[in-house]
């Protein structure tokens, strides 16, 4: 039986606006399987957008929604989820907005831990806005802004959320639709701060001007730099170059989440519990 997509989809909106072949709508698909397959009522999550292509995600979804100013949905999430911890609240952003204007925030989304899943769809370009260059576009490639070539060093999404403190952090890309929104559904239960970068295309914006004329030459560029980790892991350093281990990265199930310390905190000042001391927020050795 075919899978009911308008249960959860604003139908008003339709058709998207995004390009033809693009891979956000192929995420948002496996986002909405998710949840469906995890049994979590639509009233009992909020999705929060920003700015850029991946910003139409919270328009098209019929959940609760916020449309934020760009790269503030960190920031939004974090007061969301605060005042309704109850609540399943999910971050989407592209690579500009949440590693670029926006990467402040998701640092310290991060550091807290506080229990929000933040899907970073990241197609190495400014893609609504004509091509300019992004925090992970590649070295060498054409952009607007570098029409000679980009020579920014770049971010690498997954190992900035490992370095700032998420507790779970995985990669995929939108070429395998099962496989993605398997590993969603593997975010979305962690409990803590949940780094989900999925790499994705955009073959108007970023491939047919960099010699990558048609979406498949995106999507099979896509492959071509992306490995599983347990085969990243048993190469060497230089066979590792250039390459994208995909799978989760790290899982941290020992961590305190933000939301309960918060609790914690409140309750203390309510008298309900005695003196709050270091050793209630540590970390299990």
């Amino acid at each position: 039986m075919a899978f009911n997509y308008e249960k959860y989809l604003r139908i008003q909106k339709m058709p998207t606006l995004w390009c033809w072949g693009c891979g956000d709508g192929v995420i948002l698909k496996a986002f909405v399987r998710a949840i469906e397959k995890m049994g979590i009522k639509q009233d009992d999550v909020c999705v929060i957008s920003g700015i850029g292509c991946s910003g139409r995600f919270s328009s098209y979804v019929d959940f609760n929604t916020i449309h934020t100013t760009h790269g503030r949905t960190v920031a939004y999430a974090t007061g969301v989820k605060l005042v309704r911890p109850d609540k399943v609240v999910v971050c989407v952003a592209g690579d500009g907005d949440a590693l670029a204007i926006g990467g402040n925030h998701t640092i310290h989304g991060c550091r807290r831990n506080i229990d929000i899943t933040m899907i970073v769809i990241n197609n190495f370009i400014y893609g609504l806005t004509n091509s300019q260059t992004s925090p992970t576009t590649p070295q060498g490639m054409w952009t607007v802004t570098q029409k000679v070539g980009n020579i920014d060093p770049t971010f690498d999404t997954c190992e900035l959320a490992i370095a700032s403190g998420a507790s779970f952090v995985a990669r995929e890309t939108m070429l395998d639709p099962k496989k993605l929104e398997k590993m969603l559904i593997k975010a979305l239960e962690h409990k803590g701060f949940s780094m989900m970068e999925v790499l994705s295309n955009c073959h108007i914006n970023l491939g047919r001007k960099n010699k990558m004329v048609s979406a498949m030459e995106n999507l099979e560029w896509i492959d071509n730099i992306t490995t599983s980790k347990k085969k990243y892991d048993a190469m060497t350093e230089e066979e590792q170059l250039n390459l994208f281990p995909i799978g989760i990265l790290k899982q941290d199930l020992e961590v305190r989440e933000y939301c309960d310390m918060y609790k914690d905190i409140q309750d203390a000042h309510q008298g309900k519990r005695g003196k709050i001391t270091q050793d209630d927020f540590a970390k299990k050795i």
